[in-house]
């Protein structure tokens, strides 16, 4: 079966349910990837990423619905589909014990290329993912970035035209998040299309062309980070109170000036508005009125965190304590994802 679409990825209606704990990840997932782009794959932790790329990439099968890669189907064709596709995920698929090249080399000729071929395409990955004066150490020597890195290179041996990328900067630091990007986004020039699935709203934004964002299983907005943008207003009111206790009592009192309803968290209220510094000011006057004292009052344009907190009604698990300390002058503690299929939720 040959791909008469422009899309690369496919999947229609995907519904996967996991008998222990009687888990719906899946119940009815659409979406699809034009050819040569990145699908940016957003949700709360239990949503159903992981699940969705399991599936794509022939790990698990789903218990109805369809998928194709490629035009060829995930199920039916699942021995060609692990031949174009790559995948690299959360946790680093390399052996500690083994160098770097020798992990490349070994990836190699499990996907049947000759010793010499899987030796020039270790040194030409080595190259490109800036690990050639780190090629002959032992993983244990590698930073997470580094390992990360590797993974990645281990997953397009092959050369392969699509790419699952399942949290593939998860625990790393801002600069080896940087630098990963510049990989991918390198791949995707080349021709590379790839499904991302990602917890940092940020790398998303940067990243996708499209985004799909699901919660419980099901597919709850998409679009370019443009338009879910647009969706929320054109301007977020952030005011910053200066008792947490007092924050329901604001949010009530500024309701009535936005058409979405408010958002909370701690000391924070934000609201979603067309005109931003004509509701600034009355917020202002309200809150005046009434006696609430506030500690300062911002505009700026909507973020994919806003949309994704007025989706979910939470934030992105994956927000860093310096984000955070940016919006609410507050740290709090990174916390990771743990999705699961039995396992895990997602």
């Amino acid at each position: 079966m040959s791909n008469s679409s422009s899309f690369a990825v496919e999947a229609h209606d995907l519904v996967k349910v996991f008998p222990r704990g009687n888990v719906r990840a899946l119940d009815g997932v659409s979406l699809h990837v034009e050819e040569g782009t990145i699908l940016g794959l957003l949700g709360p932790n239990g949503a159903g990423k992981t699940t969705a790329v399991r599936i794509l990439s022939t790990i698990l099968g789903p218990d109805s619905g369809r998928a194709s890669i490629l035009g060829h189907d995930v199920v039916k064709e699942a021995e060609t589909v692990r031949r174009i596709i790559g995948l690299a995920g959360q946790y680093a698929a390399v052996d500690e014990n083994l160098t770097g090249r020798e992990n490349i080399r070994m990836v190699g000729r499990l996907s049947h290329m000759s010793w010499k071929a899987s030796g020039v395409r270790a040194t030409e990955l080595l190259e490109n993912f800036g690990l050639t004066d780190a090629g002959d150490r032992v993983l244990k020597t590698y930073s997470g970035g580094m390992r990360r890195r590797l993974d990645l290179a281990a997953a397009l041996v092959a050369r392969p035209p699509v790419l699952f990328l399942d949290e593939p900067t998860t625990g790393l630091d801002p600069q080896s998040r940087q630098d990963l990007w510049g990989v991918i986004e390198n791949l995707v020039a080349g021709g590379t299309t790839v499904l991302l699935t990602t917890q940092y709203l940020e790398e998303a934004d940067r990243l996708a062309r499209n985004i799909v964002v699901v919660d419980h299983g099901r597919v709850i907005a998409e679009g370019t980070p443009a338009e879910l943008k647009a969706n929320l207003g054109t301007s977020v009111v952030s005011i910053t109170l200066s008792d947490d206790g007092m924050a329901q009592k604001a949010a009530g009192l500024v309701a009535s000036l936005s058409d979405n309803a408010p958002l909370v968290d701690r000391n924070i209220v934000e609201l979603t508005v067309e005109n931003g510094p004509m509701v600034g000011a009355e917020v202002l006057r309200a809150l005046d009125a009434a006696q609430v004292p506030i500690a300062g009052l911002a505009l700026r344009e909507p973020s994919l965190d806003d949309v994704f907190l007025s989706l979910t009604g939470h934030k992105s698990e994956a927000e860093t304590a310096a984000e955070r300390a940016a919006r609410i002058g507050k740290g709090s503690k990174h916390r990771g994802e743990a999705d699961a299929d039995g396992r895990d939720a997602a």
